[in-house]
């Protein structure tokens, strides 16, 4: 295996291994209740604890990416994920738990930026839409394959099974790593942004905890506005601080590269609806339609399928075509497979009220993911990769948890027929506004060009700089 095939190999297995985890404890948690106790707090908490690091660490982790060498960061991602993974197997208790999750997700936050900021190091700009392609097609993947496989586990053997798994993927991975030997740090390793890292850590945990916590308190609880307003202040003053700082943990240069900020704000739209979606239809079936978990899993399998597939195509049409317009139609196409299972009733007729708008939605999250990746990464300067990835990765999880955590209101407190079709327009309705924002705000780079400026692709490409034009 070269250099460039281990490389994707590990980075999928760090990506999927991050992703899965946070996907497959949706289905675990009765088990998990049944045997900590704790209630539905416990349930709440066995999920927000592991997104809430994970969203609040991974801008810090991009940065400790870029700083101290990206193999070193994801062999210390892996371990601590592997340690916190057994943390969760053998937890006694709720609170051993729920601190064994916020620890995952801490170690998580580690491995997202390292492995595909490794990917666009390793592989020439002409071979990264591919690359991230398949990247994306298995990573995206986890989160619909991992209610099936919690499922199964739960089912047959025991929901500790979910975690302890865990250890085998990270094992494969940390000796494929090997012989890569140690990357070199940063010149800059020495000037980390620790106050701009702390910030950003206390403006996003404070808002996301008041969004996720608002629907069981209510704004007027101070668990609930205090947290949010000290967020929010944080929030402001990190962009103040970023302004002024000497060494940047997010360089706000990196939003003047026109397709760096239209494309997060795409991804803020279009991984809100991603998420919405796939949360409220597995819950639709089971609460509603009577589907057992597992096959409420399976019911979701054709996006994955579809990823799987048309994943890596999509990404070389993108490189050859330009991002544009598969950032714009693949979001469309998702909301229309949305709109199809509006025909959604009880009881439920899964072949011809589901099955075709599933097969639609992964048509269009192929078309989208991969050419959405490589259009914002190939915004920004290789050496600012980690960070790139870590922004983009944030908005992509913040968002989510914004949608997820506004789902009461948009189903009006019941995910019933008529809840699931308010969700399902609502996730329909942010697609269109993605797919609208990327038509407006990307611009497909221009081709690369040799040395002689014949105009004929050269072997790399240089990134895009700030007004979209390939820099010399």
């Amino acid at each position: 295996m070269d250099r460039r095939m281990r490389v994707l190999v590990i980075a999928i297995i760090v990506a999927f291994i991050a992703f899965l985890d946070g996907a497959v404890i949706n289905i675990a948690l009765p088990a998990i209740e049944g045997e900590l106790g704790g209630g539905l707090a416990l349930q709440q908490w066995a999920v927000d604890a592991y997104l809430l690091t994970l969203g609040s660490l991974i801008l810090l982790a991009g940065s400790l990416s870029d700083s101290f060498g990206r193999l070193r960061i994801l062999r210390i991602g892996l371990i601590g994920f592997g340690v916190t993974s057994l943390v969760c197997t053998f937890a006694v208790d709720g609170v051993v738990f729920i601190l064994g999750r916020a620890l995952q997700g801490a170690a998580g936050a580690l491995l997202v930026p390292s492995s595909l900021a490794l990917i666009i190091a390793t592989f020439p700009s002409a071979e990264q839409g591919r690359a991230i392609g398949r990247w994306t097609a298995w990573t995206t993947s986890a989160f619909l394959i991992g209610p099936i496989l919690g499922g199964a586990l739960v089912d047959v053997v025991s929901w500790r099974l979910v975690f302890a798994i865990n250890v085998l993927p990270i094992a494969v991975a940390l000796v494929m790593l090997h012989p890569l030997g140690r990357d070199e740090p940063h010149p800059d390793r020495a000037r980390v942004d620790w106050l701009g890292a702390a910030l950003g850590v206390v403006g996003l945990g404070g808002t996301v905890f008041a969004l996720i916590e608002q629907g069981r308190l209510g704004w007027a609880d101070p668990l609930v506005y205090v947290p949010a307003a000290v967020g929010v202040a944080s929030l402001v003053a990190f962009v103040l601080w970023e302004r002024r700082a000497p060494a940047p943990m997010l360089p706000l240069s990196l939003f003047h590269a026109r397709n760096f900020a239209a494309g997060n704000l795409a991804t803020w739209f279009i991984y809100a609806a991603f998420m919405l979606g796939l949360f409220a239809l597995p819950i639709f079936l089971q609460e509603a339609g009577g589907f057992p978990a597992t096959l409420a899993g399976l019911a979701i399998l054709p996006p994955t399928a579809m990823l799987v597939l048309l994943g890596s195509w999509f990404g070389t049409l993108g490189g050859r075509y330009g991002p544009r317009i598969f950032m714009t139609l693949g979001p469309i196409v998702v909301a229309v497979g949305y709109l199809l299972t509006l025909a959604v009733d009880l009881p439920v007729q899964y072949w011809w009220q589901v099955f075709p708008g599933m097969v639609v939605v992964g048509l269009g999250m192929a078309m989208t993911v991969a050419p959405l990746t490589a259009a914002i990464l190939g915004a920004v300067d290789p050496a600012r990769a980690g960070i790139g990835s870590a922004v983009n990765n944030a908005v992509a999880r913040i968002a989510g948890l914004v949608s997820t955590a506004s789902i009461g209101v948009i189903v009006a407190g019941s995910l019933d027929a008529d809840g699931y079709r308010r969700a399902a327009v609502a996730t329909a309705v942010l697609l269109v506004i993605g797919g609208a924002v990327s038509w407006i705000g990307i611009r497909n780079p221009a081709p690369p060009r040799d040395d002689a400026g014949s105009g004929q692709p050269t072997a790399s490409a240089d990134v895009a700089s700030s007004d979209d034009r390939p820099r010399s």
